[in-house]
């Protein structure tokens, strides 16, 4: 025996020196629609994560001393709520230590059971859906305002700021569409203010020639769309072509570069106004530029929307698991509900349901083409 032990081949004998001092590896889940019309901002989302990720590797990041290499299992949605719990329990399977997604509030709601059932932790980046945080689970997070404050905000600056009176609301009736006009639509409440029709469509309709034109007859000097810009950029554009020249406002489903793209010289000037979730002022508006920059270098393309939340979403995880010294979900989870992280989008700390503390909405408009910040509200 002792002979034969001697004679171990070389080789061998480095496979286990080398298994035995291997780097341990923690996977993070990132979902979001890949295909489909909104795959520019899954896109999107998916590059913050990765960059995140690099960055971290890059670093040699440790936790409990111990060097760790972050590897990045991506999964697409489609926006589809069936293909979002299908894709959730496929990150289940590869035993991923958390979660970083979905991108929509309709597939983020039904996917963030599977995770609670398996005690994975979940931080969404960009779903607004109250109901998201409201179900109670104690690993389910979001970095951005929900639809309370986005709708909430838009609906009171429709009418005190931008003085609309006769206002027509549209939704794609998506769990994001819906949610956000109905919070916009509670919110217009004043005197001599009337909500002069309630329409709807779907996330995937191209016409709207039906509605627009039932619409037009109502004299809206305001339309709301609760949805995303590949359906909101054709609308206005159809809107425009109807001779309908009420202003358009929408949630940060439309409050993308692409609009810019998609609804064309319909965008007007001053004549649309979006809310994205989330915002900085002063010093960490260059802090946000210098990341935009770090980003467009890294992939050649701008970021559209979410991109530095879910950046930041990676880096609040890992910095949870950092400070719990592991990457056991069930260890770093009350890390995480103590969060103070100072990100490129501003400070993230959870309230108790685990929505974003003092959350930001930053107002836009188009001019010339280009999205032109207008306040940042806290």
């Amino acid at each position: 025996m002792q002979f034969t032990t001697k004679l171990i081949p070389l080789a061998i004998a480095l496979a286990f020196t080398g298994s035995a001092s291997a780097q341990e590896v923690v996977k993070i889940g990132h979902v979001g629609p890949i295909s489909g019309a909104s795959a520019h901002l899954g896109k999107d989302n998916e590059n913050g994560a990765r960059m995140a990720i690099e960055e971290l590797n890059a670093k040699g990041f440790t936790i409990n001393g111990k060097k760790v290499t972050f590897q990045l299992v991506t999964e697409d949605d489609g926006a589809d709520p069936k293909q979002g719990t299908s894709v959730a329990q496929k990150l289940v399977d590869a035993k991923v230590n958390g979660v970083i997604g979905h991108l929509n509030s309709g597939t983020t709601v039904p996917a963030s059971k599977i995770y609670n059932d398996h005690g994975i932790p979940q931080i969404s980046p960009s779903s607004t859906q109250p109901m998201y945080t409201k179900q109670g689970f104690p690993g389910a997070f979001r970095v951005v305002a929900n639809d309370n404050k986005l709708g909430g905000t838009l609906g009171k600056y429709a009418v005190t700021k931008l003085g609309a009176k006769n206002i027509a609301v549209i939704d794609d009736r998506t769990a994001y569409g819906q949610g956000v006009a109905g919070e916009f639509a509670r919110n217009v409440r004043a005197p001599g203010v009337k909500i002069v029709a309630k329409e709807f469509t779907t996330d995937k309709a191209t016409d709207f020639t039906a509605i627009l034109t039932s619409l037009k007859a109502k004299k809206p000097d305001l339309v709301f769309f609760g949805g995303m810009d590949a359906v909101g950029g054709p609308m206005l554009k159809q809107m425009r072509a109807l001779g309908i020249n009420a202003r358009f406002m929408g949630g940060d489903g439309v409050c993308t570069q692409a609009m810019i793209r998609l609804a064309g010289a319909a965008l007007g000037d001053g004549t649309v106004t979006c809310a994205e979730a989330g915002g900085v002022m002063g010093p960490q508006e260059k802090v946000l530029a210098d990341f935009s920059e770090r980003f467009k270098k890294r992939f050649n393309v701008p970021v559209q929307l979410y991109a530095p939340y879910v950046y930041d979403s990676v880096m609040v995880m890992a910095t949870a698991m950092q400070n719990a010294k592991s990457a056991d979900p069930a260890k770093y989870l009350p890390e995480l509900k103590k969060i103070k992280y100072q990100g490129v989008t501003g400070l993230i700390q959870f309230d108790p349901k685990g929505d974003i503390k003092d959350g930001a909405l930053t107002l836009y408009t188009f001019k010339n083409g280009q999205r032109t910040k207008l306040d940042v509200i806290k």
